[in-house]
C-alpha cells in the first residue's frame, strides 16, 4: 500500500478541508518537522511525501530509497533539492495560480494602509492624540492619493499582472520592470533603473533565484529620486534587510510593507525587528497566501498533483 506522509501540516490553516488522494493507501502526518535526521526517520519508509517548507536536500534524499514522489503544497521551491530528486528518478510537483486574489490584495492592503497613514494615525487615536487635539483633525501622517500615481512591478508573472490589474483599477500608471541588467525585452517593459527612478510604490513579484538575491539594494534604493513604498509579499532574499532598513533611516523611502524576510522565523538579530514599531513599517508573517479560499484551491490541486502521479502522468512537475 502507498504510504504517504506529510511532513507539516501545520502550515495549512485549519479552515482548511485536508481531502485525501482516491486511491488506496496509508496516511501519517505531523503538524512539524525538523531539518535533518528527523526528515529521514519520518521518510524512510514514504512512498509520497508532502511538504511545504522543510528542507529536503541532497543528503535527505541519498537515504531515501523508497521515495518516488515530493508533493509541495506550495508554489516555492527553493526548499528542496531537484537535481538529486531527478537523479534519484523522484518526481517533485508544486501548486500553481492558488494565490492569484489572495497575494495581489494583501499587496495592496498593505499599500492603502501606508499610503494613506492608518498605522500612524491609528496608534494616535489609542494614544489619546485626538481626544486631546483642538479641532475635528490633525496631521501628524501624510496621506497621498493612489490614483495618478506610478506603480512598478518587478516580476511579470501572474501575481504581479494581478496587482498590475487592481493599481490599474485605482487609476495608477504601471509598469513593469525589465529584468535587471537586461534589455530588448519588448515594449511591455520599463527599464529597470527608471522603474526605481519613477516610482511612487514599488511592489515585488519575483522568485528568489541566484539572479534575483538582493536584488534591491543601496545602490538600488540611492536611484530612488520618488522615495516610494517598497512592498514585498513575494520572497525574502529580494532585498538586502540591512540595507533597507538604512534606507529608511536616510529617507530614501517612503515605508516598507513585507510579508517575508530572509529567514522565517525572524532571527532575533534581524534589523526589521528594531523598527515595527515606526508608523511607516508594515510586516505580517507571511500570511498573503493564506486566504482561506486559497489555501482551500492549494490543497485541492496538491492532491489532484498526488492523483495524478499515481494514474502514471504527473503533473506540474519540477523534476
Amino acid at each position: 500500500m502507498t504510504r504517504i506522509v506529510f511532513l507539516d501540516r501545520g502550515t495549512i490553516g485549519p479552515s482548511v478541508n485536508l481531502g485525501k488522494p482516491d486511491f488506496e493507501h496509508e496516511w501519517v502526518e505531523y503538524d512539524r518537522t525538523s531539518p535533518g535526521e528527523e526528515v529521514v526517520e519520518r521518510l524512510k519508509d514514504a512512498d509520497i511525501a508532502i511538504c511545504n517548507k522543510v528542507p529536503i536536500r541532497r543528503p535527505q534524499i541519498e537515504q531515501l530509497s523508497k521515495l518516488k514522489m515530493i508533493a509541495i503544497p506550495a508554489t516555492g521551491f527553493d526548499a528542496f533539492d531537484l537535481d538529486a530528486c531527478k537523479e534519484r528518478g523522484i518526481t517533485v510537483s508544486n501548486v500553481r495560480g492558488y494565490a492569484t486574489n489572495t497575494v495581489p490584495e494583501h499587496t495592496f492592503a498593505l499599500i492603502f494602509a501606508l499610503r494613506r497613514g492608518i498605522v500612524g494615525y491609528r496608534q494616535d487615536v489609542i494614544d489619546g492624540k485626538w481626544q486631546e487635539a483642538q479641532q475635528f483633525c490633525f496631521f501628524t501622517h501624510p496621506i497621498n492619493d493612489l490614483a495618478g500615481s506610478t506603480l512598478g512591478i518587478i516580476g511579470e508573472g501572474v501575481l504581479g499582472q494581478g496587482t498590475a490589474a487592481i493599481g490599474r483599477a485605482l487609476g495608477m500608471r504601471v509598469h513593469f520592470a525589465a529584468h535587471k541588467g537586461v534589455s530588448g525585452l519588448g515594449p511591455l517593459y520599463t527599464p529597470f533603473d527608471e522603474v526605481l527612478e519613477t516610482s511612487d510604490v514599488i511592489a515585488l513579484h519575483a522568485p528568489l533565484m541566484p539572479a534575483t538575491r538582493n536584488v534591491i539594494a543601496m545602490p538600488e534604493f540611492k536611484k530612488m529620486k520618488r522615495k516610494p513604498l517598497l512592498i514585498n509579499t513575494s520572497r525574502g532574499g529580494l532585498v538586502h534587510e540591512e540595507d533597507m532598513v538604512a534606507a529608511l533611516d536616510q529617507g530614501l523611502i517612503s515605508g516598507i510593507g513585507f510579508d517575508v524576510l530572509t529567514s522565517e522565523p525572524p532571527a532575533p538579530n534581524n534589523p526589521l525587528l528594531k523598527i515595527l514599531e515606526r508608523p511607516n513599517v508594515i510586516v505580517t508573517p507571511h500570511v498573503a497566501w493564506a486566504s482561506t479560499e486559497a489555501m482551500q484551491t492549494l490543497w485541492d490541486q496538491t492532491v489532484y498533483h498526488i492523483n495524478n502521479f499515481n494514474k502514471g502522468s504527473p503533473t506540474n512537475t519540477l523534476s
